[in-house]
Order: C-alpha cells, then structure tokens, then sequence
C-alpha cells in the first residue's frame, strides 16, 4: 500500500481541522476515550496538539483486559496527557443484573454493546462539564462497514479519523510518536477476552483497506465486505422518519 504520503502535513491539517470544529461550536476543548489501542491514541495525540491541557483523556475499564489500561496509561503518561480513569466495572454488572430482573436474557453481543455505551455517556457527561466536544476514534475502515456499537463508541462530536483507512492511521501513529507497543498490538473492541477485530470481521484490515481503497478483493472477502456494508448502512444514517405528506391527510 502506498505511503508517500506526507503524513506530517496529513497530521498538522487535522489538528487545524479539529480547532476549527470546536471553536465553530463554541467550546473549549476535547474529551477522548482512551482505550489503549492505536486510534484512540492517535485521536488523543491529535487533540492534545489542537488543546493542549484543555485535552482530556478518559480511561474507561469495564470489565477490562488489564492490558488496555496500562497500554493507555503508557501513552497518556509519554505524552503528559491529562486524563481521569472512571471504572465502569461495577456501573456495568449492576445494570445487567437489573435488566436480566425483568426475565429477558440478553444474548452476548447485547450484554456486551452495553460497555460502548456507557463509555459514551460518561464522555459526555465529561464533556458537558467542561464544555469539551467528544472526539470520536473510529477510522475509515470501521465506519465503511459499521464496525462500531450504534449510539456507543458511534455517539461522538466529531471523527478526526473518519477519511484514513486502518493502514494509513498506524503511519500516522508514527508519525506522532506514538509508542510501538500500541501500534503493534492486535485491534480488538475489547467487548470480551481475547476478542480480536479481525476475528470478528472475518477478514483483515489490509484486505478492507485495500478494498476501500481499490475497489478490489477476492470474491469471498468481498462479499463478506458488502453484506457488513448493507447490514450496517443504518448506523450512518440519520433516523427515519416518515415524510409528513404521507401520514397527514387534510
């Protein structure tokens, strides 16, 4: 894959970009979650040099693979980020045992699409404290085929990352200075142990890249590429409504 780009400009337009947008609405900073993986660091780096200390870095265990949280710990204290770790551990089993009250038994992915969504709330509730934006971590590869928990790691401000592919991010990540570990380390949602985004996708981020990009895969991953596009088209859409003409009658 081509990386002649010049991705220390690609950075600095995006630190301008994200001035831009969070001046236009009035507010005075970001809040990011920062979940020890690589976009998260990237979008976080990305803020701090926009904001400066009016940055922050939101550490959010649920649950959590240990991991994660010394991974966002080893960037947050590389970069003397500031950040605040709010374990959401406790919040999620209490919330679980209450809705399972009702006699509905939850099947995996909705038990576990309840982590992203109280990550949300807890930035938001960040955010509207300081009068931040929340910056959102998902890249162009994740959102061409939905690979994100609607109104969870979905519900942001703004998504810095949305035009860069997977592949062009890790570049980036170097760019910035981002450590190695970080870069390296396996994509995962980190919804359960051992999850991995590719193992979920069914396929990998260089097989998706390349498709955004060209157009172009073998016939299997390209199916399995458009049905995950068809499925999750809804996610980036705004909500249906009906048109007014059709359901008022004079």
């Amino acid at each position: 894959m081509n990386d002649n780009k010049n991705f220390k400009k690609i950075a600095d337009n995006l630190v301008d970009w994200l001035k831009d947008k969070v001046v236009s609405a009035g507010a005075n900073g970001a809040v990011v979650g920062l979940s020890g993986g690589i976009d998260s660091a990237v979008t976080a780096r990305l803020a701090q040099k926009a904001f400066g200390d009016n940055a922050m870095g939101i550490i959010m265990p649920c649950n959590s693979n240990r991991e994660d949280r010394e991974d966002a710990l080893l960037f947050a204290n590389k970069f003397a980020l500031n950040y605040i770790i709010t374990d959401l551990s406790d919040v999620y089993q209490h919330l679980l045992d209450e809705l399972k009250r009702s006699g509905i038994k939850g099947n995996k992915m909705a038990e576990v699409n309840i982590k992203p969504r109280l990550r949300m709330t807890s930035l938001y509730y960040y955010a509207a404290s300081l009068n931040y934006l929340v910056i959102g971590t998902d890249n162009r590869s994740e959102l061409k085929i939905g690979y994100f928990t609607k109104y969870g790691d979905g519900g942001v401000d703004l998504a810095p990352l949305g035009s860069l592919v997977k592949h062009e991010v890790k570049v980036l990540a170097r760019e910035l200075k981002i450590p190695e570990k970080i870069i390296n380390k396996k994509p995962s949602a980190g919804l359960w142990s051992n999850q991995t985004d590719e193992d979920e996708m069914g396929f990998s981020y260089q097989e998706l890249d390349h498709y955004i990009l060209s157009g172009e895969a073998e016939k299997a991953t390209k199916e399995k590429i458009e049905r995950l596009v068809q499925k999750n088209e809804h996610k980036l859409k705004a909500v249906p409504i009906p048109e007014r003409s059709d359901i008022v009658v004079e």
